[in-house]
């Protein structure tokens, strides 16, 4: 065989065998989060940071959710001064404006939750969509995925990954609660519809924190995936709800786990 060409096979070797490792070892993980955007991210680096396996799963190509178009493709994101310490802690710069807020590169932030999630220990798989929920006893143990592109084109069946806890971060589609909700497991009140009320900034940055938590026994939400299951406000292109989400929906996590 040409020695230009075993090159070529090597690189290939390489990806496939690296891969399929990282594929093996999140098979069976301590927390699953469905959506890789800002509140998963955040998930993801503080519960990796409490000592917990956990997997990110995201359907698009590139992780970060709606942070990298900012409002109307002005990629510049606003966080208000609630978050600053968690971006402090991260490393991501920010510069003060007028009303408590403060504007962030939209690159900077996705790129550094990004890198933050996986150097924590977050194991992150990209163009991976969770299409289902698995249940035993009652209890979510994990999540149904496929490969995005295939799943909606082909019929290819799905693999599971198992978890003690999943973790919706899906945004304004809630994927794993609307699994859950179609099947009639869920509270279908006029509280629980799953359609978004309009948008208030102010009221929305608020009610995705207080009301992230567990909806169904072994699923938890946050973010915009709270709005869009409890009918709260959106907010726009303001992320530190969605940053303090995702750290407030971790330590919930990380408390039930310890004690399990």
């Amino acid at each position: 065989m040409a020695k230009d060409n075993m090159k070529e096979i090597s690189i290939s070797r390489a990806i496939l065998e690296r891969y399929h490792a990282k594929l093996s070892n999140c098979i069976e993980s301590d927390v699953i989060i469905a959506g890789a955007g800002p509140s998963g991210l955040v998930a993801g680096i503080e519960l990796s940071k409490a000592g917990l396996a956990v997997t990110i799963l995201e359907k698009r190509l590139s992780p970060g959710g709606g942070i990298w178009g900012g409002a109307i493709g002005m990629n510049e994101a606003v966080v208000q001064d609630d978050a600053i310490g968690l971006l402090d802690e991260l490393g991501i710069a920010h510069e003060r404006r007028d009303n408590g807020l403060h504007t962030v590169d939209a690159m900077e932030l996705a790129s550094g939750l990004c890198f933050k999630a996986i150097k924590a220990g977050a194991t992150l798989l990209n163009l991976m969509t969770v299409e289902d929920v698995c249940i035993h006893d009652n209890r979510v143990r994990g999540v149904v995925a496929n490969q995005t592109m295939l799943v909606d084109s082909l019929p290819i069946d799905p693999i599971v990954f198992s978890a003690r806890a999943v973790i919706d971060a899906t945004g304004h589609e809630a994927a794993v609660v609307q699994a859950i909700r179609r099947r009639g497991l869920l509270d279908d009140s006029p509280a629980r519809n799953g359609v978004e009320g309009p948008m208030n900034a102010v009221a929305g940055e608020v009610f995705v924190v207080e009301r992230a938590g567990e909806v169904y026994p072994g699923l938890w939400v946050t973010g915009m995936s709270v709005s869009a299951t409890f009918s709260g406000p959106r907010m726009g292109p303001i992320f530190g709800g969605m940053l303090l989400s995702g750290k407030r929906v971790a330590q919930k996590v990380a408390d039930v786990l310890k004690k399990t």
